[in-house]
């Protein structure tokens, strides 16, 4: 399983960018049998950015657009297997944050979804993630 992080999987809604086409490239060279997901850690992130937007507009019609986004934004994860924060997920993280790593809450919840699904994690993020021991990262995106 290779999971992409936010940054990822933010370029694929930009498919005609230099970036976005490399990253695309990349994905389509994996092997069919190689599941790529997102972390619903991830979908949580994004969604409570869209949710923040509405939040602050004062009428009704000034959030429009913020639902709009909201909603292109469950089509678009539609498409990719979502790796879950389960039990095994909870203890893993319940565990990395035992040591007191320099990781944020989230980004230590989406690496405790990669090690228990023993998954490539994609981020361009690598100075705090490569703290993680045993996770697997890559940034797909240089």
């Amino acid at each position: 399983m290779i999971i992409v992080d936010t940054d990822h999987s933010t370029l694929l809604k930009y498919p005609d960018s230099e970036r976005g086409a490399r990253f695309i490239a990349r994905l389509n060279a994996v092997p069919v049998e190689e599941s790529i997901a997102v972390a619903i850690v991830t979908v949580e992130e994004r969604m409570r950015g869209w949710l923040a937007v509405i939040a602050k507009e004062r009428t009704a019609l000034r959030q429009i657009a913020g639902y709009q986004e909201l909603a292109r934004l469950f089509e678009f994860y539609h498409n990719f297997q979502i790796a879950p924060f389960d039990e095994p997920a909870a203890r893993q993280f319940d565990e990395l944050r035992a040591q007191r790593m320099r990781l944020g809450s989230m980004d230590l919840k989406i690496a405790s979804i990669a090690l228990v699904n023993s998954a490539l994690l994609l981020s361009a993020n690598l100075r705090d993630f490569e703290q993680v021991p045993g996770l697997r990262v890559e940034n797909w995106l240089d």
